[in-house]
């Protein structure tokens, strides 16, 4: 055999290698092109079913448009309202911080106020109790056991509770004086 002929007949099995090859591929693209089809099919239902919808929106973005337009000024003066609020709430902080500082030096000098009132009474009280221990004969004193006398009102102007005050006598010397209500007489038995 020739070395042609064996060239000629290598390619010819070439060749038909080749056609097998190429109808292979073909065939396969023929089974994807089936499924392309497919696929394109119902993507042309889906959108066939979708233009309704779509179009349903369309007219209703086209409705909305104005009110979009409406809606973004409302959104700045709410913006600028938020901020005029904040401004505000600022202000307010600072007027209730002061009020805090206020009120709590007011406290101070309320419980300072206090605090020199009871020193006053205290020493009113011990003003009085030296008196009537301390007090030598026939000098002013209050009897044995008695309270000092009660005025009408207490410290802050208010008037006193109904109850009836007992009345005691200072005396002067020895001899003790009789309760309120009670006569010389009675006093004497």
């Amino acid at each position: 055999m020739d070395p042609l002929q064996i060239a000629v007949i290598v390619l010819v099995i070439a060749c038909v290698w080749a056609v097998v090859e190429l109808a292979i591929a073909i065939r396969r693209a023929r089974g994807s092109l089936d499924k392309i089809d497919r696929a394109t099919a119902s993507i042309n239902d889906a959108l066939t079913e979708a233009r309704p919808v779509i179009q349903k929106l369309d007219g209703t973005l086209d409705d909305l448009q104005p009110v979009i337009q409406r809606a973004e000024p409302l959104l700045e003066s709410a913006n600028t309202a938020m901020d005029a609020l904040s401004a505000d709430l600022v202000e307010v902080e600072a007027v209730i911080r002061d009020v805090s500082h206020f009120t709590g030096a007011a406290a101070n000098a309320g419980s300072n106020l206090s605090a020199a009132a009871d020193t006053a009474s205290a020493a009113v009280r011990r003003i009085f109790r030296r008196g009537a221990s301390e007090a030598p004969d026939g000098s002013r004193a209050l009897e044995q056991g008695a309270e000092p006398p009660v005025e009408a009102a207490d410290a802050d102007g208010a008037d006193l509770p109904d109850e009836a005050p007992v009345n005691r006598y200072y005396t002067y010397g020895g001899e003790a004086a009789p309760e309120a209500g009670t006569d010389d007489k009675e006093a004497e038995q």
